[in-house]
């Protein structure tokens, strides 16, 4: 059975992309058959695996207005196991058009897109845009649980309720098995005397949601560290793995993929 998680966060610059990259990819080197879906205009996460926009022809836009089926655009990786779902600023006019038009069944185009697909793969990652607008409902409305990666800086909790509003608003009226998978500490620095009261904050009220560092009585929860190694990689067109598979950011995505392979 193939699990779809959603990476999402209203709030730009939480690390989502970096993290719907390098879990993908942390999975992929685990020998698991991973689908990355890049469901954010911006399309970050397409230009993060090394593919420059100018030379698809056909992304995800293309199917959700019906042009192509999933499976016609899918791009290998340059990690074996890894598969990518391009996306494009194409993303933008649709939203709009979402908006517009009041599409019926509009929350659901990603979902019926999925299905034809879904059998090939262990995971399937959906990179949702900063926004809780009609894309990122679709990737909601498609995947099993959600991440939630929460920045360790000022006014890193501002918003979540908002976002928790909106899923447990899809949990009631279109997706009732969505669950949240986990909140995932992002940019955190140990000499940062307010990295730690953040993630002191979210242990306080979500510690059954915190990935856990199984066997690791230091560091018994899985956190993604500030590095210049992450920031670097996307420029270099490669996750983490392949840029330096040995700094503490790499480090990092390997023990979230590990949690979740062990029933995080």
């Amino acid at each position: 059975m193939s699990e779809i998680i959603a990476v999402a966060n209203q709030k730009g610059g939480v690390g989502k992309t970096t993290t719907a990259v390098n879990l993908a990819a942390s999975l992929a080197l685990a020998e698991k058959n991973v689908l990355l879906i890049d469901f954010d205009p911006q399309s970050n996460a397409t230009t993060s695996l090394g593919f420059r926009r100018s030379d698809i022809e056909f992304d995800i836009y293309h199917v959700l207005v019906g042009s192509k089926k999933l499976s016609q655009i899918i791009q290998e990786t340059e990690m074996p196991y890894m598969h990518l779902v391009p996306s494009n600023i194409g993303l933008v006019g649709l939203e709009k058009e979402f908006y517009d038009k009041r599409t019926s069944g509009r929350e659901l185009l990603l979902k019926k897109a999925i299905e034809e697909i879904k059998h090939l793969y262990d995971f399937i990652i959906i990179d949702s845009p900063p926004a809780l607008g009609p894309l990122t409902i679709n990737a909601l409305s498609a995947s099993d649980s959600v991440i939630i990666p929460i920045q360790c800086e000022f006014f890193a909790l501002e918003g979540l309720a908002q976002l928790l509003s909106t899923i447990k608003l899809l949990q009631d009226n279109i997706n009732p098995h969505l669950k949240i998978k986990g909140f995932l500490p992002t940019m955190y620095s140990s000499q940062n005397n307010l990295s730690k009261q953040v993630f002191a904050d979210l242990s306080q009220h979500f510690n059954a949601k915190l990935f856990k560092n199984s066997g690791d009585k230091e560091n018994p929860y899985v956190i993604i560290p500030r590095s210049v190694k992450l920031a670097e990689s996307p420029s270099f067109g490669k996750p983490i793995l392949l840029y330096d598979v040995k700094s503490n950011g790499s480090i990092a995505y390997q023990n979230l993929a590990q949690s979740i392979l062990c029933g995080a």
